[in-house]
């Protein structure tokens, strides 16, 4: 019925964006044969990476090399085999991967999958290496806590070397767990509700969320 009217939860403004499912639109994109595509950040949204969702028909195989374009993707639903390197890597739920840029890669889906992709231009910083490529599941990640907090379980799915300009992270939040204080940054982010539920804010307005792999939130340092 709300759709009927045309009305919608997802919300735009000046910094941030709200992306809910019932504003996904389907597309295709090069690359990316006989898969359904839903962008739901983009540069031309005014964020400075793109992210989006693939959902991948069984034996369906892309083959990419985006120059200066990093390439990181987590595995949602069912199985992948990457090859990049030369090795190939069989990838199930919760496996994940950072491709760097200018790297050729392939993907190719062994079952009915669900990917979650981000991609951005790479920021290379002068004397350091260019990174290589991370592939690996977050069910064999140590769980810390953030800032001690035993409540904020935290899984960082990226090494913290020079080479690598982005962070990628799992937090999880126990009942009645929140972060005490207000993140102020000059960093973009893309977030997504992989379970459970919650109340996130962004600039002055307070969203709630309640299902699992369906809404995004994007706090996105827009210039």
């Amino acid at each position: 019925m709300r759709q009927n009217l045309g009305e919608t939860r997802s919300s735009v403004g000046e910094r941030h964006a709200l992306i809910c499912p019932d504003s996904h639109e389907r597309t295709t994109l090069p690359g990316w044969p006989g898969s359904s595509i839903i962008i739901v950040i983009s540069p031309e949204m005014g964020a400075k990476f793109t992210q989006y969702f693939v959902d991948i028909p069984a034996g369906a195989i892309t083959e990419s090399q985006i120059s200066k374009i990093e390439r990181f993707f987590f595995v949602l639903d069912g199985k992948v085999t990457l090859t990049v390197d030369g090795n190939s890597h069989e990838m199930s739920v919760e496996g994940y991967a950072l491709v760097p840029a200018g790297q050729w890669h392939s993907i190719r889906s062994e079952s009915v999958t669900r990917l979650i992709v981000l991609e951005r231009a790479y920021v290379p910083l002068a004397g350091t290496p260019h990174p290589t490529p991370i592939v690996n599941n977050a069910r064999n990640l140590p769980v810390t806590s953030l800032k001690g907090d035993e409540r904020l379980p935290l899984q960082k799915l990226l090494p913290e070397g020079l080479s690598f300009d982005c962070e990628v992270n799992i937090m999880g939040f126990a009942p009645g767990a929140s972060l005490h204080y207000v993140e102020t940054h000059f960093m973009e982010n893309g977030l997504l509700l992989l379970d459970g539920g919650g109340i996130y804010r962004l600039d002055k307005s307070w969203y709630s969320e309640q299902h699992r792999q369906l809404s995004f939130l994007h706090s996105c340092q827009y210039r």
